[in-house]
């Protein structure tokens, strides 16, 4: 049986917001987090730490979806915070995304919170 490759142009690209907040930033990845978009995020998520932000909250309340090259962009950020002395924090897990972190184990890793307000408040202060 012949299967088509789905239609790509389906795919919503993903976007990278970062909001600067003194020594951290809340990075808010949307769309879907794979090999063709990856790059974006870790560039963001480096510059970050490049920055001296190393205490970083991941908004994932906007991804649809991430596969293995998203996750280690995640495991990467987070060795690379910490470092630094710094934290990531990963809050707003939908459930296909919390899946994979549960899956492969690397929830463990991170400290998950339900909500951006709770991850926020459990960053240390500047």
């Amino acid at each position: 049986m012949d299967r088509a490759m789905p239609d790509s142009s389906h795919r919503r690209q993903l976007t990278v917001d970062v909001r600067h907040m003194g020594s951290g930033a809340v990075v808010t990845p949307a769309g879907e987090l794979d090999h063709h978009s990856a790059e974006r995020l870790r560039e963001s998520l480096h510059g970050c730490v490049a920055g001296g932000r190393y205490r970083i909250v991941i908004d994932c309340s906007g991804l649809e979806f991430c596969d293995s090259t998203g996750l280690n962009v995640l495991l990467a950020t987070r060795i690379e915070a910490e470092a630094a002395g710094g934290q990531v924090h990963l809050s707003g897990m939908r459930p296909i995304v919390a899946r994979v972190l549960e899956i492969t184990g690397a929830g463990a890793v991170f400290s998950v919170h339900e909500t951006l307000a709770e991850a926020l408040a459990a960053l240390p202060a500047d």
